[in-house]
């Protein structure tokens, strides 16, 4: 678990990030697609236990996979641009990898210092081999440490993480698998905090 207690928590702020966007629009990463309705249900489920302390969530629930940066059609101007040719460079990378149709597992529900989110286990290592191919590509722009997991929204406020380990462990997990037959690559636009990701190239498996 990583929410230790005696900590707190660290809000998000409801604004435009012009400092970070630039006035560029779409953010793109790579993701899978949580579409599953028994899985989909008990993340509803577990968000409205938390829905007092965090922000309204529109995003679809989705495993990030690797994060590219703001997606432009040819120049990049900025550190963290992400061209099209590059996508190009990264599909064929994976294709390369042919995989076939695998599953992931819920293991618990935890948090970061920011969200709220179910932490995922990858038994096979897949998720790494697909990283470290996109990563021939590109830096990926993210944390250091990468951990797999479901966000289930952010928190409004700066609650004393007591209140939420005590929630987190009141709640029963479901053991629940994956079945991931699909890789997304698609954005959001930057402007809308936790809006909604929109595919632009989906990779089926084998």
């Amino acid at each position: 678990m990583l929410l230790q207690s005696a900590t707190q928590m660290c809000p998000t702020i409801v604004r435009d990030y012009p400092e970070w966007h630039l006035g560029r629009s779409d953010y793109a990463l790579w993701y899978i697609e949580v579409d599953q309705p028994e899985l989909i249900q008990y993340l509803d489920e577990i968000q409205t236990r938390f829905s007092d302390l965090l922000l309204p969530k529109q995003r679809q629930y989705h495993i990030t996979l690797f994060v590219c940066g703001f997606l432009q059609p040819a120049v990049k101007q900025y550190d963290d641009d992400f061209q099209i040719q590059q996508l190009q460079q990264q599909i064929k990378l994976l294709e390369a990898l042919q995989l076939t149709a695998f599953q992931l597992e819920i293991t618990q529900i935890d948090s970061f210092s920011s969200a709220l989110f179910l932490q995922i286990q990858d038994q096979q290592g897949v998720l790494a081999q697909i990283r470290q191919q996109f990563a021939q590509v590109s830096a990926e722009i993210a944390a250091l440490e990468y951990c797999p997991h479901i966000t289930l929204g952010l928190y409004r406020e700066a609650w004393s993480g007591d209140i939420v380990l005590q929630r987190i462990q009141q709640l029963p997990l479901k053991s629940i698998k994956i079945q991931v037959k699909k890789m997304t690559f698609g954005y959001y636009k930057a402007q809308i905090l936790q809006g909604l990701l929109y595919p632009y190239q989906q990779i089926e498996l084998g």
